[in-house]
């Protein structure tokens, strides 16, 4: 399994557009303790949970799904606010900046909130996989 760092030392800027540190805390978190299948994807790096995206880093911001409530509530937080990927808000995901996920503990409260509310969306059952999504449970080598 390749590491985060790897990932991004194997590619050319412009495919890799994340922050290879905050990837390999993101992946000391989540990756053994759930079946997530690692995705990088759109220059980005992240998990996805039963099939849907999950916790996501583009840049050096962590992108999370939460559902729409929740990205409402955090977006009075500072270094939080929702997720603008095309120009557009994204509706149920909320943009984290760096600053926001510095300390270990902020990160963990972040993808603690992104899991469970995946663990409540149903399983996508018979769709293909995302393009560089790969099934993980262990740290990366």
């Amino acid at each position: 399994m390749s590491s985060p760092d790897s990932l991004l030392q194997n590619s050319t800027p412009e495919i890799a557009l994340y922050d290879a540190r905050l990837a390999e805390r993101l992946h000391d978190l989540v990756g053994g303790m759930f079946k997530l299948e690692l995705a990088t994807m759109f220059g980005g790096y992240g998990f996805l949970m039963n099939g849907h995206m999950c916790v996501f880093i583009l840049g050096d911001r962590l992108v999370i799904r939460i559902g729409e409530a929740a990205t409402n509530a955090i977006a009075i937080q500072p270094h939080a606010g929702p997720m603008d990927f095309t120009g557009r808000r994204m509706r149920g995901w909320a943009a984290i900046t760096h600053e926001g996920v510095a300390e270990d503990a902020a990160l963990q409260r972040h993808v603690d909130m992104a899991i469970l509310f995946c663990a409540t969306l149903p399983t996508k059952e018979g769709k293909p996989k995302a393009k560089g999504s790969h099934k993980t449970t262990r740290k990366p080598n």
